[in-house]
């Protein structure tokens, strides 16, 4: 199965030396990015489900840097290849990655780790009186927070 078109998700190179580490999270010169907001949400205990909203004019990028969490990602566009595909991604400062989410897909995070934090970044600034989001139940699609015992 192929990846949810224009959605990315790449892993994010950090530079260690014994004085500590640095990580770039979105790669220099990318124009089809431009960042508007930069935001940080977190979760005090694990099990927490924050989102399950898509944007028809926001893109978002999410990068963990504390904990451990889950997202799941449904297509919503019509004319995409990929719609109503659901992905799961699982980000961690343990192995660093960013998931770039395009237009007219839903998201959202569940927290797998007590005190789990991203960092979001979005190509849109909030605007309280022109709200950008269609929200659905966590739970549209079924249980997708379930970790899955192998």
């Amino acid at each position: 199965m192929k990846l949810i078109q224009g959605l990315q998700h790449n892993k994010v190179e950090s530079f260690i030396d014994d004085r500590g580490f640095l990580s770039q999270i979105l790669p220099e010169g990318d124009k089809s990015f431009v960042v508007k907001r930069i935001y940080s949400t977190g979760n005090f205990s694990k099990g927490t489900i924050r989102g399950f909203h898509k944007h028809s004019r926001e893109m978002k990028a999410f990068f963990v840097t504390s904990g451990v969490a889950k997202f799941v990602a449904v297509d919503d566009r019509k004319e995409s290849p990929t719609y109503k595909q659901i992905e799961t991604f699982v980000l961690s400062q343990l192995n660093p990655s960013v998931l770039v989410v395009p237009t007219g897909v839903y998201t959202g995070w569940i927290s797998l780790d007590d005190k789990t934090v991203i960092i979001g970044i979005s190509n849109e600034p909030f605007d309280k009186n022109n709200p950008d989001d269609e929200r659905l139940d966590p739970f549209t699609f079924g249980d997708v927070w379930e970790v899955k015992h192998r």
